[in-house]
């Protein structure tokens, strides 16, 4: 298993991870937006950010003093296409 893979399964692992992921498939969102939806501390939101970030699950872009956090569809789509694989081929 690549050292890619292992980040981002890692990253799925964490069900405040994935709850971000599924806040982001209506479309980006400021740090500070994210963070409101959470009962963890923005240090915290800050750290789950960096984490699929670093998996490269999510993409960050600057617009003026905001950062704004979007999903990254291709590494999603990547690991779906691994999943199925593991199921071989059934008939």
């Amino acid at each position: 298993m690549s050292l890619g893979l292992q980040a981002t399964l890692r990253a799925l692992a964490d069900p405040t991870r994935r709850e971000i992921l599924n806040l982001l498939k209506g479309g980006a969102h400021s740090a500070g937006e994210i963070a409101e939806r959470f009962p963890i501390s923005g240090a915290a939101v800050s750290r789950h950010l960096s984490v699929l970030r670093e998996a490269d699950l999510i993409r960050d872009r600057r617009d003026g003093k905001f950062i704004y956090y979007e999903l990254n569809a291709s590494v999603l789509e990547e690991i779906m296409l691994w999943i199925k694989d593991l199921g071989g081929n059934e008939k």
